[in-house]
Formats: C-alpha cells, sequence, structure tokens
C-alpha cells in the first residue's frame, strides 16, 4: 500500500457543494414535501434514494432532502464536480420545492468547499 497520503488525496474526485441548508416547514408537512418530492421524482425516472429522506444522483453531482426529526425544518444539500452542475442541482432541488408550495433555501452562503 506505500505511498504519501496526499498523494492519495489528490487522486480523489474534487467536488464543491452547499451547506446544509435547513429551512423551517411546519411538523405536519415536512415529511409530506419529502414523499411529494420522491414520488415526483421516481415517476420522472430519477435514480432516487429514499434512505433518510431524498437523495438524487444526476450525472452532475446528487442533491439531498430531508426532514429533521427533531425540528419543524427541512434540510438540504448540493454536491456536484462543477460550479455548473451544482447550478443545475440547486435549480433541480428549487423546482421541487416549488412544485410542493414551498419557498427555496436561500443558497447564497457559497460553497462549503472540497
Amino acid at each position: 500500500m506505500g505511498g504519501r497520503l496526499s498523494d492519495v488525496r489528490k487522486a480523489l474526485p474534487q467536488v464543491i457543494n452547499t451547506p446544509e441548508l435547513r429551512f423551517d416547514c411546519a411538523d405536519v408537512r415536512k415529511f409530506e414535501v419529502v414523499k411529494e418530492v420522491a414520488a415526483r421524482l421516481k415517476a420522472a425516472g430519477a435514480n432516487v434514494s429514499e434512505t433518510d429522506g431524498v437523495r438524487v444522483l444526476t450525472a452532475d453531482g446528487w442533491w439531498l432532502l430531508r426532514s429533521s426529526n427533531t425540528q419543524a425544518v427541512l434540510v438540504a444539500r448540493c454536491e456536484a464536480s462543477s460550479e455548473a452542475g451544482l447550478d443545475r442541482l440547486k435549480a433541480a432541488l428549487v423546482a421541487q420545492l416549488e412544485a410542493s408550495g414551498l419557498t427555496a433555501p436561500d443558497f447564497s452562503g457559497g460553497n462549503a468547499g472540497h
């Protein structure tokens, strides 16, 4: 296995992501929103995992939407290999939230880094 740890790290794919975004959603609604989003995405043929919310895998990367078990909030995050890809993922997430009648969170917090 030899080699330097820094070389291994350089060989890993570089990604950019949003910070974890937490935004208000009523307790009575938060789990339903995640179910609605998952149903729409599955109907559209998206690559979806429903483990701990809904996680969508695309050619650009992935995005996640889940309900907090302890607060009246939804949690979202996106990760991609490029800025353009990250923008597409955020737009897809925003569209899904709006389709469920929610205002999307503010993504202007910048990238959380690699």
